[in-house]
C-alpha cells in the first residue's frame, strides 16, 4: 500500500444539504484514527453532482467540523500536497483515468437513454428479478460500444451523441476483501450492475472520482459508513483494473431509529430527532457531549467509562472495537451527556455559555449575581439556554402561574399562609437560607399545618412553576424585596380558589 507508514483518511462529504449526524460521526472515526496513529486527516468535498449541489451545504460543514473540533490536516481552505480537495476541480484527472479504463478494456461507452433503459428492465423484469441491472446478461441487449461496430462507436462520439462510460464487470468471479470492521466479506461479479463511471454531462460518479482521490491523495485506510459496502467491489474491481493496491476498508454500522430501521430524515423527524449538525447547535448542545454520544455510536472503550474528552477520546479509540451491528439513536442519552459536560463547566465557562441566551431574551444583570444563579442550577439544567427561558423567574418576575400547579398547590388556604408568610418575612433582620426556613417552619408549627402546605404555595408565587431549585436557596438568591414583592402580588392575583 501506498505510503504505509504514514496513516492517512479521508472524510468526503457530499456538498447536497446540511451535514448529517451520521456523517459527523463518519468524520469522528476518521479524525480518532488518524490522530492515534498520527496519520493525516484529510477533507475531500464530493461534489461532482452538480444537480444536487446545495450551495451553503460546503460552508455548513466546514463550520460543523469547527463547531465540534475536528481540525482537518488538508483540504479546503488549508490546501495540501493533493490540491484542489474539490472534486469538480478535478476533471480532467478523471477524464485520464476514465481512459486508461477504456483503452484497458475494462470500461465501455454506453450510448442508451433512459428511456431504453426502463424499457430494458420492464421487458426482462421476472418475479425473481423484478429490476433487472445494466450488467453482463442485459448489456449484451442494449446500445453500446460491445454491441455496436467500432466505426458506429466512434462516428456516435464525434457527432457528440450522449453518452455515458460504464464500468465492464465480467460474471462468473469473487470479490473478496478484509474489512476492518466485519472481516472478510466477498461478492459474486454477477451480483454486481456496470456502474456508471462517467455521466453524459462529463462528469465522472462518485465510483471513479472515489477510487482516484483515494489512490492519488495516498489515502491508506477508508472508514466510511455501512451504506457504501455494496459499492466496494466495484471499487476492487476498479483498482485491479487500473494496477492499483486498494487502501484498507472499515464501514462503520448504521445508526438505526429509536424504532429501529436507519435514522432518515423522515423518521427522525416524526420522532423529534434532529438530523443535522446544525440542528444540535441551534438546540444549544455543547460540541464535547454530542462529541462524546457519538463516539459510542458505534464503539466501546471496553470498560464503564462513559465520559471521554476529545483528547482521551483519540488516545482510546481503536478501530477494533467498533462493532458491525446498528446502533439505536437515544436522544435521552444525549441530553445527559450535555448535563455532565454543563456540570463539569467551571462558574465562569458557565457564565459564558449563559451570556448569549439571556442577551437574546433581553435580560440584563450583574455578573455576581449571575455566578450565584448558576452555581444554584448547574445541576438542574440540560441546556446553558435553559437559564435564560425554564429559569427565567430569577430574572423576572412571573406573570403566568402554571395552571396544574396552582390547582395542585394553590389550596384554600394558600392565600392566608402565603400572606402571613411575606409578614413574617418582611420583620426578619437577617434574610438567607437559613433564617427563611426557620420562619416557614415556626409559620407551620403555630398554623397547625404541614411545612408543605407552605413551601408549594410559596414556590409557586416565587417561580410561576412547581418544581427548581432548593426553595430556600432561591429565596436568599432572590433577595428579600423581591421574594416580598411576588408573595403579596400571587396572593393579589391567585386569591382564595372558589
Amino acid at each position: 500500500m501506498a505510503d504505509q507508514d504514514t496513516v492517512r483518511v479521508r472524510f468526503a462529504p457530499s456538498p447536497t444539504g446540511l451535514l448529517h449526524i451520521g456523517g459527523l460521526r463518519t468524520a469522528l472515526y476518521n479524525y480518532l484514527f488518524a490522530r492515534k496513529h498520527g496519520g493525516r486527516f484529510v477533507l475531500r468535498i464530493e461534489d461532482t453532482d452538480r444537480s444536487r449541489f446545495v450551495e451553503e451545504a460546503e460552508a455548513d460543514i466546514l463550520e460543523s467540523l469547527a463547531w465540534a473540533g475536528l481540525d482537518y490536516d488538508e483540504g479546503p481552505g488549508k490546501g495540501g500536497p493533493h490540491a484542489p480537495y474539490h472534486q469538480s476541480e478535478r476533471k480532467e484527472v478523471y477524464d485520464r483515468y476514465a481512459r486508461a479504463l477504456l483503452e484497458a478494456g475494462r470500461a465501455y461507452y454506453a450510448f442508451d437513454t433512459p428511456e431504453e433503459i426502463e424499457r430494458m428492465r420492464k421487458e426482462r423484469a421476472t418475479p425473481e428479478n423484478p429490476s433487472p441491472k445494466y450488467d453482463a446478461v442485459t448489456r449484451v441487449h442494449m446500445t453500446n460500444s460491445l454491441t455496436l461496430p467500432a466505426e458506429e462507436v466512434r462516428r456516435r462520439l464525434a457527432g457528440g451523441e450522449p453518452h455515458v462510460v460504464r464500468l465492464k464487470v465480467d460474471p462468473g468471479e469473487t470479490v473478496t476483501f478484509h474489512d476492518l470492521i466485519r472481516g472478510e466479506v466477498t461478492f459474486a461479479t454477477g451480483e454486481i450492475d456496470d456502474q456508471v463511471l462517467v455521466k453524459s454531462d462529463g462528469m465522472p460518479t462518485y465510483h471513479l472520482a472515489n477510487v482516484v482521490d483515494d489512490h492519488l491523495m495516498r489515502i491508506t485506510h477508508v472508514i466510511r459508513g455501512e451504506e457504501w459496502l455494496p459499492s466496494t467491489p466495484k471499487h476492487v474491481l476498479m483498482y485491479r483494473a487500473l494496477g492499483w493496491e486498494p487502501p484498507e476498508m472499515a464501514h462503520l454500522p448504521l445508526i438505526l431509529s429509536p424504532a429501529g430501521g436507519k435514522l432518515s430524515k423522515r423518521n427522525a423527524d416524526k420522532m423529534g430527532i434532529p438530523v443535522s449538525v446544525r440542528q444540535y447547535r441551534e438546540e444549544g448542545y455543547e460540541p464535547e457531549a454530542l462529541i462524546n454520544f457519538l463516539a459510542f455510536l458505534g464503539w466501546n472503550p471496553g470498560d464503564e467509562r462513559e465520559i471521554f474528552r476529545l483528547p482521551e477520546l483519540v488516545e482510546a479509540f481503536s478501530i477494533e472495537r467498533v462493532g458491525s451491528s446498528g446502533v439505536q439513536f437515544n436522544l435521552d442519552k444525549l441530553r445527559w451527556y450535555n448535563e455532565q459536560y454543563l456540570r463539569m463547566m467551571t462558574p465562569d465557562e458557565l457564565i459564558v455559555k449563559v451570556r448569549p441566551y439571556l442577551e437574546k431574551e433581553g435580560i440584563t444583570t450583574d455578573e455576581a449575581y449571575l455566578r450565584r444563579v448558576v452555581g444554584l442550577m448547574r445541576e438542574r439544567i440540560s441546556f446553558a439556554k435553559d437559564l435564560a427561558t425554564a429559569a427565567r423567574y430569577f430574572f423576572e418576575d412571573p406573570t403566568t402561574y402554571d395552571p396544574k400547579g396552582v390547582k395542585k398547590r394553590w389550596k384554600a388556604d394558600a392565600a392566608d399562609l402565603v400572606a402571613a408568610y411575606a409578614d413574617r418575612l418582611e420583620a426578619l433582620e437577617r434574610f438567607d437560607e437559613a433564617s427563611v426556613e426557620a420562619a416557614l417552619r415556626a409559620l407551620a408549627e403555630e398554623k397547625g399545618v404541614g411545612a408543605g402546605r407552605i413551601i408549594h404555595p410559596v414556590r409557586l408565587a416565587l417561580s410561576g412553576v412547581t418544581f427548581g431549585p432548593s426553595l430556600f436557596a432561591m429565596m436568599e438568591t432572590l433577595g428579600k424585596e423581591t421574594c416580598l414583592r411576588r408573595l403579596r402580588r400571587a396572593v393579589e392575583v391567585l386569591g382564595k380558589p372558589e
